[in-house]
């Protein structure tokens, strides 16, 4: 199964076609299509013997993936103490996040599923 490593939300994910992901929260509408071409490795097959390094992306790679949903991730408490003092603080916060379902990794406009490793190398 062929993968790549992607930079979106200042966070590097490792993707693969067909799985979805919840990364940071993107300003595109539900159910669009979106490329990110911060990609920084491409393995063409998934066994890591053909893979493309960039410095620092690679060159003609383009994930294309579609907007699921957007939502919030659970609420983490944030709890603040001094004991003795009459000091207590509670905050809690929700993450906004997004929802993508990866559909293709190109390198040089040719979808990896269907390419042959040698064929990308040309």
């Amino acid at each position: 199964m062929p993968y790549a490593i992607i930079e979106t939300g200042g966070k590097q994910y490792r993707v693969e076609p067909g799985r979805f992901y919840d990364v940071e929260k993107l300003d595109a509408a539900e159910q669009t299509i979106i490329p990110l071409d911060q990609v920084l490795l491409v393995s063409p097959d998934g066994d890591d013997v053909d893979i493309l390094i960039g410095r620092p992306l690679v060159e003609g790679a383009v994930v294309r993936a579609k907007i699921l949903q957007h939502g919030k991730a659970k609420k983490v408490i944030i709890y603040k103490m001094r004991p003795k003092k009459h000091y207590r603080r509670k905050k809690g916060h929700r993450q906004p996040y997004t929802r993508l379902l990866v559909e293709a990794i190109e390198v040089n406009g040719v979808a990896l599923s269907a390419a042959a490793p040698a064929a990308l190398t040309e």
